[in-house]
């Protein structure tokens, strides 16, 4: 099958042999979503060698229970040990023996075929598009800052960067009630969310806000949205990191110490909520 490749520090198209581990299923991908994060592998985050790629919908060929055989899937990137602690929570996130789609010793989505458990795969109701199920993961991930953290109409919220994760994470937040502030460089990106009522900003006019915001997200993917996000923060306020990147962030941490700033780190989320979020959306609506 044609995977596209990490190897020997080079993205590459390749033909690989079909995965065949029987005790896990095998999908078929129709569609694969690129992640920033794929992006940053190529660059060498995270040390990866192998099949990238880890936002997907598919339909299942094999499985070992046969109970999911010809359904729609999008599957949870996390696998597990499964006799863990964590595991046995039907929590694998952090088990500390996982793989992970694409990004951590699993080979990944952009490919023909990938291979996950059997408990990592959801099946996709009939009326959630393709092209909108393929969404899946990072409206999850955007949905687990909410795990993380509470949020209400007393609160000022600022989002930064206007990429993908960044729309998702201001839209769904954007439903708890908070006030909210999306902050990215893109007019055309901004729009998608001016047309849901989200107040935007370009980076300029957000440094005129400054100590402004209790909670920052920072989803821009660059180590610059560090620096900002402590800048808006107001005394006592919630850092939430997003981004994942090659690289190292410079932290300056006299501003964290004297202001008692709270630094959250936020990754994967669980498909559920995302999936029922999807169901509710207009079929013809777009991110």
């Amino acid at each position: 099958m044609n995977a596209l490749r990490v190897e020997s520090n080079n993205l590459t198209l390749s033909d690989v042999e079909k995965p065949a581990r029987g005790e896990e299923a095998l999908v078929r991908v129709i569609l694969s979503g690129i992640c920033n994060t794929d992006l940053e592998i190529a660059r060498g985050y995270a040390g990866f060698k192998g099949t990238i790629g880890h936002e997907f919908v598919g339909v299942v060929e094999s499985a070992p229970s046969g109970n999911l055989v010809g359904q729609r899937v999008v599957g949870e990137i996390n696998a597990g040990c499964g006799t863990c602690d964590l595991c046995l929570a039907s929590d694998p996130r952090h088990c500390p023996t996982r793989t992970v789609l694409g990004i951590v010793g699993r080979d990944g989505a952009h490919a023909e075929y990938l291979q996950l458990p059997v408990a990592n795969l959801l099946p996709v109701p009939s009326q959630i598009p393709d092209e909108h199920a393929v969404f899946t993961e990072p409206l999850a991930a955007a949905c687990a800052i909410t795990e993380r953290l509470s949020l209400d109409s007393d609160n000022m919220v600022a989002v930064i960067g206007d990429g993908k994760l960044g729309l998702l994470c201001a839209q769904t937040m954007a439903l708890t009630g908070a006030r909210f502030l999306l902050i990215g460089k893109h007019q055309e990106k901004l729009r998608i969310a001016e047309r849901r009522g989200i107040e935007t900003a370009t980076v300029q006019e957000a440094e005129k806000r400054k100590r402004q915001f209790d909670v920052v997200v920072e989803a821009s993917g660059a180590a610059q949205g560090f620096s900002l996000a402590l800048q808006l923060l107001s005394p006592r306020g919630t850092l939430v990191l997003k981004s994942t990147f090659h690289g190292v962030t410079e932290l300056d941490a006299a501003p964290i110490v004297v202001d008692e700033l709270t630094i959250i780190g936020s990754r994967c989320g669980r498909f559920g909520p995302a999936l029922d979020l999807l169901k509710r959306a207009p079929s013809n609506s777009t991110v």
